[in-house]
Protein backbone atom coordinates (compact mmCIF):
# COMPACT_ATOMS: atom_id res chain seq x y z
CA UNK A 1 0.00 0.00 0.00
CA UNK A 2 2.94 2.40 0.92
CA UNK A 3 4.13 2.38 -2.59
CA UNK A 4 0.74 2.68 -4.18
CA UNK A 5 0.59 5.82 -1.66
CA UNK A 6 4.21 7.12 -3.23
CA UNK A 7 3.04 6.66 -6.98
CA UNK A 8 -0.55 8.96 -6.37
CA UNK A 9 1.56 11.53 -4.28
CA UNK A 10 4.03 11.83 -7.43
CA UNK A 11 1.18 11.00 -9.93
CA UNK A 12 -1.58 13.19 -8.72
CA UNK A 13 -3.30 12.46 -11.86
CA UNK A 14 -3.06 8.81 -11.82
CA UNK A 15 -4.83 9.31 -8.03
CA UNK A 16 -7.38 11.28 -9.72
CA UNK A 17 -8.18 9.40 -12.81
CA UNK A 18 -8.39 6.03 -9.73
CA UNK A 19 -10.62 7.76 -7.57
CA UNK A 20 -12.65 8.98 -10.58
CA UNK A 21 -13.04 5.32 -12.06
CA UNK A 22 -14.47 4.12 -8.83
CA UNK A 23 -16.90 7.02 -8.78
CA UNK A 24 -18.13 6.88 -11.82
CA UNK A 25 -18.80 3.08 -11.65
CA UNK A 26 -20.63 3.74 -8.55
CA UNK A 27 -23.04 6.16 -10.34
CA UNK A 28 -23.29 3.92 -13.20
CA UNK A 29 -23.99 1.08 -11.01
CA UNK A 30 -26.77 3.35 -8.70
CA UNK A 31 -28.71 3.87 -12.04
CA UNK A 32 -29.13 0.64 -12.07
CA UNK A 33 -30.21 -0.51 -9.09
CA UNK A 34 -33.44 -1.88 -7.87
CA UNK A 35 -35.52 -0.06 -4.76
CA UNK A 36 -37.08 -1.95 -2.98
CA UNK A 37 -38.38 -2.22 1.34
CA UNK A 38 -35.98 -5.53 1.71
CA UNK A 39 -33.36 -7.91 0.23
CA UNK A 40 -34.61 -10.51 -1.85
CA UNK A 41 -34.65 -13.30 0.30
CA UNK A 42 -35.44 -16.94 -1.68
CA UNK A 43 -36.54 -19.64 0.42
CA UNK A 44 -35.97 -23.35 -0.59
CA UNK A 45 -39.96 -23.83 -0.07
CA UNK A 46 -41.72 -25.76 -3.26
CA UNK A 47 -45.47 -26.25 -3.66
CA UNK A 48 -47.20 -28.47 -5.56
CA UNK A 49 -50.98 -27.82 -6.19
CA UNK A 50 -53.23 -30.05 -8.00
CA UNK A 51 -57.06 -29.87 -8.66
CA UNK A 52 -59.13 -32.91 -8.80
CA UNK A 53 -63.09 -31.20 -9.62
CA UNK A 54 -65.73 -32.40 -7.83
CA UNK A 55 -63.32 -34.54 -5.27
CA UNK A 56 -64.20 -35.10 -1.54
CA UNK A 57 -61.34 -34.10 0.70
CA UNK A 58 -60.38 -38.38 1.66
CA UNK A 59 -60.38 -39.02 -2.36
CA UNK A 60 -58.18 -35.77 -2.79
CA UNK A 61 -56.11 -37.45 0.15
CA UNK A 62 -55.69 -40.91 -1.36
CA UNK A 63 -55.65 -40.52 -5.10
CA UNK A 64 -53.54 -37.41 -5.68
CA UNK A 65 -51.66 -35.79 -2.12
CA UNK A 66 -50.30 -39.42 -0.91
CA UNK A 67 -49.15 -40.77 -3.93
CA UNK A 68 -47.20 -36.89 -4.59
CA UNK A 69 -45.55 -37.31 -1.07
CA UNK A 70 -44.50 -40.75 -1.99
CA UNK A 71 -43.01 -39.34 -5.12
CA UNK A 72 -41.05 -36.36 -3.85
CA UNK A 73 -39.79 -37.66 -0.55
CA UNK A 74 -37.11 -39.92 -2.49
CA UNK A 75 -35.54 -36.39 -3.15
CA UNK A 76 -32.53 -35.20 -0.71
CA UNK A 77 -32.36 -32.14 1.65
CA UNK A 78 -35.61 -32.33 2.60
CA UNK A 79 -36.50 -30.86 6.05
CA UNK A 80 -40.02 -31.02 5.98
CA UNK A 81 -42.67 -32.48 4.38
CA UNK A 82 -46.35 -31.63 4.66
CA UNK A 83 -49.73 -31.67 2.18
CA UNK A 84 -53.75 -30.03 2.83
CA UNK A 85 -56.48 -32.11 1.37
CA UNK A 86 -59.29 -29.84 0.68
CA UNK A 87 -62.63 -30.42 -1.68
CA UNK A 88 -61.02 -30.29 -5.06
CA UNK A 89 -58.05 -29.70 -4.20
CA UNK A 90 -54.59 -30.72 -3.19
CA UNK A 91 -51.18 -28.81 -1.36
CA UNK A 92 -48.21 -30.62 -0.75
CA UNK A 93 -45.62 -27.98 0.81
CA UNK A 94 -42.19 -29.39 0.41
CA UNK A 95 -39.47 -27.43 2.50
CA UNK A 96 -36.24 -27.83 1.92
CA UNK A 97 -32.68 -27.15 4.35
CA UNK A 98 -31.33 -23.62 3.82
CA UNK A 99 -28.50 -24.43 1.99
CA UNK A 100 -30.59 -25.98 -1.14
CA UNK A 101 -30.88 -23.87 -4.29
CA UNK A 102 -34.45 -23.12 -4.76
CA UNK A 103 -33.99 -23.19 -8.69
CA UNK A 104 -32.81 -26.70 -8.16
CA UNK A 105 -35.26 -27.84 -6.01
CA UNK A 106 -37.85 -26.97 -8.14
CA UNK A 107 -36.70 -28.50 -10.90
CA UNK A 108 -36.49 -32.00 -9.10
CA UNK A 109 -40.12 -32.11 -7.58
CA UNK A 110 -40.63 -31.27 -11.71
CA UNK A 111 -38.38 -33.80 -12.58
CA UNK A 112 -40.39 -37.06 -10.13
CA UNK A 113 -43.84 -35.35 -10.22
CA UNK A 114 -44.01 -35.84 -14.16
CA UNK A 115 -42.44 -40.09 -13.40
CA UNK A 116 -46.24 -40.29 -11.78
CA UNK A 117 -48.55 -38.91 -14.05
CA UNK A 118 -49.58 -41.68 -14.82
CA UNK A 119 -50.89 -42.98 -11.58
CA UNK A 120 -52.93 -39.78 -11.03
CA UNK A 121 -56.95 -39.74 -11.69
CA UNK A 122 -57.50 -39.52 -15.42
CA UNK A 123 -59.65 -36.29 -14.78
CA UNK A 124 -57.09 -34.50 -13.07
CA UNK A 125 -55.54 -31.00 -13.98
CA UNK A 126 -51.48 -30.99 -14.15
CA UNK A 127 -49.88 -30.42 -11.07
CA UNK A 128 -48.76 -26.81 -10.66
CA UNK A 129 -44.90 -26.75 -9.06
CA UNK A 130 -44.20 -23.31 -7.84
CA UNK A 131 -41.17 -22.11 -5.66
CA UNK A 132 -41.81 -19.40 -2.86
CA UNK A 133 -40.82 -15.95 -3.83
CA UNK A 134 -40.78 -12.95 -1.29
CA UNK A 135 -41.40 -10.35 -3.33
CA UNK A 136 -44.42 -12.00 -5.07
CA UNK A 137 -47.04 -10.48 -3.24
CA UNK A 138 -48.91 -7.18 -5.14
CA UNK A 139 -46.69 -4.45 -5.32
CA UNK A 140 -50.38 -2.35 -6.59
CA UNK A 141 -53.91 -2.93 -6.77
CA UNK A 142 -56.26 -1.35 -9.18
CA UNK A 143 -59.66 -0.99 -8.48
CA UNK A 144 -62.13 -0.21 -11.74
CA UNK A 145 -65.94 0.63 -10.75
CA UNK A 146 -68.54 1.68 -12.73
CA UNK A 147 -72.47 1.17 -12.67
CA UNK A 148 -72.34 -0.80 -15.59
CA UNK A 149 -72.93 -4.97 -15.48
CA UNK A 150 -70.31 -6.19 -13.73
CA UNK A 151 -69.31 -8.94 -16.72
CA UNK A 152 -69.24 -5.33 -19.35
CA UNK A 153 -66.73 -3.92 -16.80
CA UNK A 154 -64.59 -6.97 -16.63
CA UNK A 155 -64.60 -7.36 -20.50
CA UNK A 156 -63.87 -3.48 -20.57
CA UNK A 157 -60.64 -3.97 -17.84
CA UNK A 158 -59.35 -6.97 -20.07
CA UNK A 159 -59.38 -5.42 -23.38
CA UNK A 160 -58.39 -1.21 -22.72
CA UNK A 161 -56.33 -2.22 -19.59
CA UNK A 162 -54.56 -5.84 -18.22
CA UNK A 163 -53.44 -6.17 -21.90
CA UNK A 164 -51.47 -3.54 -22.13
CA UNK A 165 -50.18 -3.82 -18.53
CA UNK A 166 -48.94 -7.13 -19.04
CA UNK A 167 -46.23 -6.12 -21.69
CA UNK A 168 -45.20 -3.37 -19.48
CA UNK A 169 -41.16 -3.71 -18.63
CA UNK A 170 -40.68 -4.87 -15.12
CA UNK A 171 -44.42 -6.33 -14.50
CA UNK A 172 -44.38 -9.46 -13.71
CA UNK A 173 -48.21 -11.13 -13.39
CA UNK A 174 -51.78 -8.80 -13.66
CA UNK A 175 -54.46 -11.19 -11.90
CA UNK A 176 -58.06 -10.52 -11.63
CA UNK A 177 -59.92 -10.11 -8.77
CA UNK A 178 -63.52 -9.92 -8.35
CA UNK A 179 -64.37 -10.67 -12.30
CA UNK A 180 -67.29 -11.51 -14.20
CA UNK A 181 -66.35 -13.86 -17.15
CA UNK A 182 -68.73 -14.61 -19.75
CA UNK A 183 -69.91 -17.95 -19.34
CA UNK A 184 -72.63 -19.97 -21.82
CA UNK A 185 -74.58 -22.15 -19.24
CA UNK A 186 -77.22 -24.56 -20.07
CA UNK A 187 -79.71 -25.49 -16.92
CA UNK A 188 -81.27 -28.57 -17.62
CA UNK A 189 -84.76 -30.30 -16.31
CA UNK A 190 -84.60 -33.38 -14.59
CA UNK A 191 -87.76 -34.21 -15.05
CA UNK A 192 -87.46 -34.02 -18.66
CA UNK A 193 -84.34 -35.38 -18.92
CA UNK A 194 -86.20 -38.81 -17.66
CA UNK A 195 -88.86 -38.46 -19.75
CA UNK A 196 -86.94 -38.76 -22.33
CA UNK A 197 -84.45 -41.26 -20.84
CA UNK A 198 -81.26 -39.19 -20.93
CA UNK A 199 -78.88 -38.46 -19.11
CA UNK A 200 -76.32 -35.43 -18.43
CA UNK A 201 -73.25 -37.21 -19.96
CA UNK A 202 -75.09 -37.60 -22.85
CA UNK A 203 -75.19 -33.69 -22.66
CA UNK A 204 -72.05 -32.98 -22.23
CA UNK A 205 -71.14 -35.65 -25.38
CA UNK A 206 -73.52 -33.71 -27.40
CA UNK A 207 -72.08 -30.56 -26.54
CA UNK A 208 -68.07 -31.43 -26.97
CA UNK A 209 -69.26 -33.10 -29.97
CA UNK A 210 -70.82 -30.44 -31.73
CA UNK A 211 -69.23 -27.27 -30.66
CA UNK A 212 -65.53 -28.21 -32.26
CA UNK A 213 -63.69 -26.84 -35.29
CA UNK A 214 -61.68 -30.03 -36.68
CA UNK A 215 -58.96 -29.60 -39.59
CA UNK A 216 -60.33 -30.45 -42.73
CA UNK A 217 -56.90 -31.26 -44.49
CA UNK A 218 -55.54 -29.09 -47.53
CA UNK A 219 -55.80 -28.50 -51.04
CA UNK A 220 -53.74 -28.04 -53.72
CA UNK A 221 -53.73 -25.26 -56.45
CA UNK A 222 -50.84 -25.72 -58.50
CA UNK A 223 -48.16 -23.63 -56.77
CA UNK A 224 -50.03 -22.83 -54.15
CA UNK A 225 -51.76 -25.13 -50.88
CA UNK A 226 -54.81 -23.94 -49.29
CA UNK A 227 -55.99 -25.38 -46.11
CA UNK A 228 -59.16 -25.82 -44.85
CA UNK A 229 -61.09 -26.48 -41.79
CA UNK A 230 -64.46 -26.72 -40.46
CA UNK A 231 -66.18 -24.01 -38.96
CA UNK A 232 -68.19 -25.79 -36.40
CA UNK A 233 -68.08 -23.27 -33.55
CA UNK A 234 -71.45 -22.22 -31.82
CA UNK A 235 -70.92 -18.30 -32.03
CA UNK A 236 -74.78 -17.21 -30.96
CA UNK A 237 -75.22 -18.85 -27.59
CA UNK A 238 -79.27 -19.42 -28.68
CA UNK A 239 -77.63 -21.92 -31.27
CA UNK A 240 -76.75 -23.94 -28.15
CA UNK A 241 -80.65 -24.72 -27.71
CA UNK A 242 -80.59 -26.43 -30.95
CA UNK A 243 -77.90 -28.76 -30.32
CA UNK A 244 -79.69 -32.45 -30.80
CA UNK A 245 -78.72 -34.58 -27.49
CA UNK A 246 -80.69 -37.68 -28.79
CA UNK A 247 -83.93 -39.29 -30.49
CA UNK A 248 -87.10 -40.09 -29.09
CA UNK A 249 -89.21 -42.45 -31.74
CA UNK A 250 -87.33 -40.87 -34.69
CA UNK A 251 -87.25 -37.42 -33.27
CA UNK A 252 -84.90 -35.18 -32.49
CA UNK A 253 -84.57 -33.98 -28.77
CA UNK A 254 -82.52 -31.21 -28.92
CA UNK A 255 -81.35 -29.04 -25.48
CA UNK A 256 -84.16 -26.75 -25.98
CA UNK A 257 -86.18 -29.65 -24.85
CA UNK A 258 -84.91 -30.34 -22.18
CA UNK A 259 -83.52 -27.09 -20.66
CA UNK A 260 -82.45 -23.88 -21.44
CA UNK A 261 -79.52 -22.12 -22.44
CA UNK A 262 -78.61 -18.73 -20.57
CA UNK A 263 -75.94 -16.16 -21.55
CA UNK A 264 -74.48 -15.27 -17.85
CA UNK A 265 -70.60 -15.36 -16.32
CA UNK A 266 -69.16 -18.18 -14.37
CA UNK A 267 -69.52 -18.79 -10.71
CA UNK A 268 -67.96 -15.90 -8.61
CA UNK A 269 -65.11 -16.92 -6.70
CA UNK A 270 -63.88 -13.89 -5.67
CA UNK A 271 -65.25 -10.23 -4.76
CA UNK A 272 -63.97 -6.94 -4.74
CA UNK A 273 -65.61 -3.83 -3.93
CA UNK A 274 -65.18 0.04 -3.92
CA UNK A 275 -67.21 2.30 -1.48
CA UNK A 276 -69.69 -0.64 -1.27
CA UNK A 277 -70.00 -0.56 -4.67
CA UNK A 278 -69.06 -4.13 -7.01
CA UNK A 279 -65.60 -3.53 -8.71
CA UNK A 280 -63.05 -5.36 -10.78
CA UNK A 281 -59.64 -5.20 -9.23
CA UNK A 282 -55.93 -5.73 -10.88
CA UNK A 283 -53.09 -7.10 -8.48
CA UNK A 284 -50.28 -6.21 -10.27
CA UNK A 285 -46.97 -8.11 -9.73
CA UNK A 286 -43.51 -7.25 -10.21
CA UNK A 287 -40.99 -9.39 -11.89
CA UNK A 288 -37.86 -10.04 -9.42
CA UNK A 289 -34.93 -8.48 -9.08
CA UNK A 290 -36.97 -5.32 -10.67
CA UNK A 291 -36.97 -1.52 -8.70
CA UNK A 292 -40.44 -1.55 -7.57
CA UNK A 293 -40.91 2.29 -7.62
CA UNK A 294 -40.29 2.36 -11.38
CA UNK A 295 -42.64 -0.23 -12.35
CA UNK A 296 -45.43 1.31 -10.00
CA UNK A 297 -44.66 4.19 -11.93
CA UNK A 298 -44.89 2.72 -15.25
CA UNK A 299 -47.93 1.06 -14.74
CA UNK A 300 -49.81 4.81 -13.46
CA UNK A 301 -48.00 6.44 -16.65
CA UNK A 302 -49.74 3.78 -18.72
CA UNK A 303 -53.22 3.80 -17.21
CA UNK A 304 -53.32 7.65 -17.35
CA UNK A 305 -52.97 7.30 -20.96
CA UNK A 306 -55.33 4.26 -21.29
CA UNK A 307 -57.68 6.55 -18.75
CA UNK A 308 -58.49 8.81 -21.96
CA UNK A 309 -60.07 5.85 -24.01
CA UNK A 310 -61.95 4.51 -21.81
CA UNK A 311 -65.77 5.86 -20.92
CA UNK A 312 -66.09 8.54 -18.43
CA UNK A 313 -68.19 6.62 -15.91
CA UNK A 314 -65.99 4.37 -15.32
CA UNK A 315 -63.57 5.64 -11.84
CA UNK A 316 -59.74 4.13 -11.37
CA UNK A 317 -58.43 4.30 -8.02
CA UNK A 318 -55.14 2.37 -6.28
CA UNK A 319 -55.11 0.57 -3.60
CA UNK A 320 -51.89 -1.26 -1.94
CA UNK A 321 -49.23 1.15 -3.30
CA UNK A 322 -45.97 0.07 -2.13
CA UNK A 323 -44.50 2.86 -3.98
CA UNK A 324 -45.74 5.61 -1.00
CA UNK A 325 -44.21 3.55 1.76
CA UNK A 326 -40.89 2.45 0.21
CA UNK A 327 -40.23 6.27 -1.61
CA UNK A 328 -40.65 7.68 1.84
CA UNK A 329 -38.81 5.08 3.58
CA UNK A 330 -35.79 5.40 0.85
CA UNK A 331 -36.15 9.29 0.75
CA UNK A 332 -35.72 9.43 5.04
CA UNK A 333 -32.68 6.95 4.99
CA UNK A 334 -31.18 8.84 2.08
CA UNK A 335 -31.85 12.10 4.17
CA UNK A 336 -29.95 10.69 7.23
CA UNK A 337 -27.19 9.60 4.99
CA UNK A 338 -26.38 12.81 3.54
CA UNK A 339 -27.23 14.37 7.19
CA UNK A 340 -24.61 11.97 8.86
CA UNK A 341 -21.63 12.98 6.06
CA UNK A 342 -21.93 16.81 6.62
CA UNK A 343 -22.36 16.20 10.66
CA UNK A 344 -19.15 14.20 10.72
CA UNK A 345 -17.66 16.71 8.32
CA UNK A 346 -18.64 19.19 10.92
CA UNK A 347 -17.05 17.27 13.61
CA UNK A 348 -13.60 16.85 12.12
CA UNK A 349 -13.89 20.94 11.35
CA UNK A 350 -14.76 21.74 14.92
CA UNK A 351 -11.38 19.77 16.18
CA UNK A 352 -8.93 20.62 13.50
CA UNK A 353 -10.41 24.05 12.73
CA UNK A 354 -8.89 24.07 9.24
CA UNK A 355 -11.68 24.17 5.90
CA UNK A 356 -8.78 22.57 3.69
CA UNK A 357 -8.34 19.53 5.88
CA UNK A 358 -12.06 18.79 6.44
CA UNK A 359 -12.56 18.50 2.69
CA UNK A 360 -9.63 16.74 2.31
CA UNK A 361 -10.89 14.02 4.83
CA UNK A 362 -14.76 14.52 4.29
CA UNK A 363 -13.92 13.38 0.68
CA UNK A 364 -13.27 9.71 1.86
CA UNK A 365 -17.16 9.82 2.79
CA UNK A 366 -19.23 10.19 -0.54
CA UNK A 367 -16.52 8.26 -2.37
CA UNK A 368 -16.88 5.37 -0.26
CA UNK A 369 -20.49 5.43 -0.22
CA UNK A 370 -20.79 5.83 -4.67
CA UNK A 371 -17.92 3.29 -5.17
CA UNK A 372 -20.08 0.47 -3.01
CA UNK A 373 -22.76 0.47 -5.12
CA UNK A 374 -20.62 -0.67 -7.68
CA UNK A 375 -20.40 -4.06 -5.77
CA UNK A 376 -24.11 -3.88 -4.87
CA UNK A 377 -25.06 -4.29 -8.11
CA UNK A 378 -22.42 -6.72 -8.74
CA UNK A 379 -23.96 -8.73 -5.97
CA UNK A 380 -27.66 -8.48 -7.22
CA UNK A 381 -28.10 -6.48 -3.82
CA UNK A 382 -31.13 -3.62 -4.24
CA UNK A 383 -31.27 -0.54 -1.83
CA UNK A 384 -33.65 -1.56 0.17
CA UNK A 385 -33.93 -0.97 4.21
CA UNK A 386 -30.90 -3.31 4.95
CA UNK A 387 -28.05 -1.96 2.36
CA UNK A 388 -29.61 1.44 3.25
CA UNK A 389 -28.84 0.57 6.91
CA UNK A 390 -25.41 -0.29 6.16
CA UNK A 391 -24.02 2.82 4.14
CA UNK A 392 -25.51 5.07 7.34
CA UNK A 393 -23.47 3.37 9.72
CA UNK A 394 -20.53 3.58 7.31
CA UNK A 395 -20.79 7.02 7.21
CA UNK A 396 -18.69 7.58 10.37
CA UNK A 397 -16.23 5.02 9.86
CA UNK A 398 -15.04 5.75 6.18
CA UNK A 399 -13.73 8.90 7.00
CA UNK A 400 -11.49 7.34 9.96
CA UNK A 401 -8.27 6.34 7.93
CA UNK A 402 -8.37 9.97 6.49
CA UNK A 403 -8.54 11.30 9.64
CA UNK A 404 -5.34 9.33 10.54
CA UNK A 405 -3.57 9.77 7.76
CA UNK A 406 -3.89 12.95 7.55
CA UNK A 407 -3.43 14.10 11.09
CA UNK A 408 -0.38 12.06 11.14
CA UNK A 409 0.96 14.18 7.65
CA UNK A 410 -0.55 17.62 9.23
CA UNK A 411 1.86 16.69 12.80
CA UNK A 412 5.09 15.96 10.40
CA UNK A 413 4.59 19.69 8.78
CA UNK A 414 4.02 21.26 12.33
CA UNK A 415 7.20 19.26 14.25
CA UNK A 416 9.42 18.67 11.39
CA UNK A 417 9.06 21.22 9.83
CA UNK A 418 8.83 18.95 6.14
CA UNK A 419 6.90 20.58 3.20
CA UNK A 420 3.29 18.75 2.15
CA UNK A 421 5.41 17.20 -0.23
CA UNK A 422 7.46 15.54 2.06
CA UNK A 423 5.20 15.18 5.24
CA UNK A 424 2.82 13.50 2.67
CA UNK A 425 5.46 10.74 2.19
CA UNK A 426 7.18 10.28 5.50
CA UNK A 427 3.42 10.40 7.61
CA UNK A 428 1.87 8.07 4.91
CA UNK A 429 5.01 5.89 5.53
CA UNK A 430 4.62 6.20 9.12
CA UNK A 431 1.26 5.39 9.70
CA UNK A 432 0.31 3.03 7.07
CA UNK A 433 0.82 -0.47 8.91
CA UNK A 434 -1.41 0.86 11.66
CA UNK A 435 -4.33 2.21 9.31
CA UNK A 436 -4.35 -1.07 7.25
CA UNK A 437 -4.34 -3.34 10.86
CA UNK A 438 -7.44 -1.11 12.06
CA UNK A 439 -9.22 -1.60 8.88
CA UNK A 440 -8.83 -5.10 8.37
CA UNK A 441 -10.12 -5.33 11.95
CA UNK A 442 -13.13 -3.57 11.13
CA UNK A 443 -13.39 -5.90 8.22
CA UNK A 444 -13.36 -8.88 10.10
CA UNK A 445 -16.37 -8.00 11.91
CA UNK A 446 -18.41 -7.71 9.34
CA UNK A 447 -17.63 -10.19 6.84
CA UNK A 448 -18.78 -12.88 9.48
CA UNK A 449 -22.08 -10.95 9.34
CA UNK A 450 -21.91 -11.60 5.73
CA UNK A 451 -21.63 -15.39 6.07
CA UNK A 452 -23.99 -16.26 8.29
CA UNK A 453 -26.36 -19.06 7.78
CA UNK A 454 -29.83 -19.56 8.76
CA UNK A 455 -32.49 -17.20 7.82
CA UNK A 456 -31.07 -13.89 9.13
CA UNK A 457 -28.05 -14.81 7.07
CA UNK A 458 -30.08 -14.50 4.13
CA UNK A 459 -31.59 -10.67 5.24
CA UNK A 460 -28.68 -9.99 7.06
CA UNK A 461 -25.49 -11.08 4.32
CA UNK A 462 -26.13 -7.81 2.10
CA UNK A 463 -25.81 -5.78 5.47
CA UNK A 464 -22.13 -7.31 5.68
CA UNK A 465 -21.09 -7.29 2.49
CA UNK A 466 -21.91 -3.54 2.00
CA UNK A 467 -20.19 -2.54 5.18
CA UNK A 468 -16.97 -4.57 3.85
CA UNK A 469 -16.88 -3.16 0.82
CA UNK A 470 -17.36 0.57 2.61
CA UNK A 471 -14.38 0.19 4.47
CA UNK A 472 -12.25 -1.15 1.81
CA UNK A 473 -12.58 1.49 -0.47
CA UNK A 474 -11.91 4.02 2.31
CA UNK A 475 -8.96 2.07 3.06
CA UNK A 476 -7.90 2.80 -0.28
CA UNK A 477 -8.97 6.19 -0.51
CA UNK A 478 -6.77 7.19 2.48
CA UNK A 479 -3.41 5.70 0.72
CA UNK A 480 -4.05 7.18 -3.07
CA UNK A 481 -6.44 10.47 -2.61
CA UNK A 482 -5.75 11.69 0.47
CA UNK A 483 -2.12 12.06 0.83
CA UNK A 484 -2.12 13.13 -2.83
CA UNK A 485 -4.56 16.24 -1.75
CA UNK A 486 -2.53 16.90 1.33
CA UNK A 487 0.38 17.19 -0.42
CA UNK A 488 -0.76 19.59 -2.91
CA UNK A 489 -3.59 21.27 -1.06
CA UNK A 490 -2.29 21.79 2.38
CA UNK A 491 -0.91 24.98 3.38
CA UNK A 492 2.48 25.76 5.36
CA UNK A 493 1.22 28.99 6.33
CA UNK A 494 -1.74 27.40 8.80
CA UNK A 495 0.76 24.82 10.15
CA UNK A 496 3.19 27.56 11.15
CA UNK A 497 0.18 29.26 12.39
CA UNK A 498 -1.17 26.75 14.42
CA UNK A 499 2.85 25.85 15.75
CA UNK A 500 2.82 29.92 16.99
CA UNK A 501 -0.85 29.50 18.90
CA UNK A 502 -0.58 26.38 19.90
CA UNK A 503 -4.08 26.07 19.21
CA UNK A 504 -4.82 24.07 15.84
CA UNK A 505 -7.99 22.25 17.06
CA UNK A 506 -10.03 21.97 19.72
CA UNK A 507 -8.33 18.48 20.65
CA UNK A 508 -4.78 20.14 21.36
CA UNK A 509 -6.75 23.45 23.44
CA UNK A 510 -8.38 20.80 25.79
CA UNK A 511 -5.20 19.06 26.19
CA UNK A 512 -3.28 22.23 26.79
CA UNK A 513 -3.35 21.95 30.64
CA UNK A 514 -1.75 18.23 30.63
CA UNK A 515 1.27 19.35 28.89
Amino acid sequence: MQKLADICIRRPVFATMLIMALVVLGFDAYRKLGVDLFPKVDFPIVTITTTLRGAAPEEVETQVSKRIEEAVNTISGIDDLRSISAEGVSTVIVQFLLDKDPEVAAQEVRDNISRILPQLPADVDPPVVEKLATDASPILNVVVSSPRDLRETTKTVDDQIKKHIESLKGVGQVRFVGDRERQIQVWLDGQKLAAYNLNVEQVRQALVAQNVEIPGGHIDQGQREVALRTLGRITNPADFGRIVVGTVGGAPVRINDIGRVVDGYEEPRSLARLDGEPAVLLEIRKQAGTNTLDVIHRVKERIAELQKAIPADYRITYTRDQSRFISESFHAVQEHLIMGGLFAAGIVWVFIRSWRSTLIAAVAIPTSIIATYTLMNAMGFTLNQITMLALVLMVGIVIDDAIVVLENIFRFMEEKKMTPMEAALAGTRDIGLAVLATTLSLVIIFLPVAMMSGIVGRFMSSFGYTAAFAIMVSLLVSFTLTPMLSSRFLNQKEVEKDEHTKDSGLFRHIAKPYE
